[in-house]
C-alpha cells in the first residue's frame, strides 16, 4: 500500500476537522510512540476493534495508559459476550491493519465508544498506515464520530 494515501485523510478532510499528521516511523511500544509523537502516554489513543456478534463490530477508543474494562463495556452495551477479532478479521472489517486502525475512513462506519478520559484533550490516533499518527482535538473528533462517551476502561495493569 506504499504510495497510496490512507482513506483516513480523505475522511478527515471531508469533516473539516483540523488535524496534524505525525510521521514518526516504526515504534515498539506505546511509550515509544508517545515519545516519537511528542505527547504524554494517555494522549496516544488505542483504537480497538471489538466484535459484538456476527458482522457486528465497534471501535473502542482508550487512552494509552488504560485498557478496556470488559465488565463496564458489556454493561454499557447490555451484552453478555464481546470478543476481539483476529488480525485478519480486524483488517477485513475496517480496511486497516492492526497498529494503524482508526475510525476515520474505515471501510465500515462501526459505532464508536470512547473512554470519558479522552474529553478535553489533544489526542493522537492511528492514521491507517504504520509509523504515522493523526493529532486531533478529542472533543471535536468524538462529536464528529457520534461517539458514545463513557467510563469503559481500567488503569493499565502494572507489569
Amino acid at each position: 500500500m506504499a504510495g497510496v494515501p490512507s482513506p483516513a485523510y480523505a475522511a478527515l478532510d471531508a469533516t473539516g476537522l483540523p488535524y496534524r499528521v505525525i510521521r514518526h516511523g516504526p515504534v515498539r511500544s506505546l511509550a515509544e510512540a508517545a515519545r516519537a509523537r511528542g505527547v504524554a502516554v494517555p494522549d496516544v489513543v488505542k483504537t480497538i476493534v471489538v466484535r459484538r456478534g456476527p458482522d457486528d463490530h465497534l471501535f473502542v477508543l482508550t487512552p494509552g495508559d488504560r485498557v478496556i474494562s470488559w465488565p463496564k463495556l458489556r454493561a454499557l452495551l447490555n451484552v453478555n459476550r464481546l470478543s476481539l477479532p483476529d488480525a485478519a478479521t480486524a483488517k477485513a472489517v475496517t480496511g486497516y491493519e492492526r497498529g494503524t486502525i482508526t475510525p476515520f475512513g474505515a471501510s465500515t462506519a462501526w459505532p464508536v465508544i470512547a473512554d470519558e478520559r479522552l474529553r478535553g484533550r489533544q489526542i493522537t490516533l492511528g492514521a491507517g498506515e504504520h509509523g504515522v499518527a493523526l493529532a486531533v482535538d478529542a472533543d471535536r473528533a468524538l462529536d464528529l464520530l457520534a461517539a458514545t462517551v463513557a467510563d469503559v476502561t481500567d488503569p493499565e495493569p502494572a507489569r
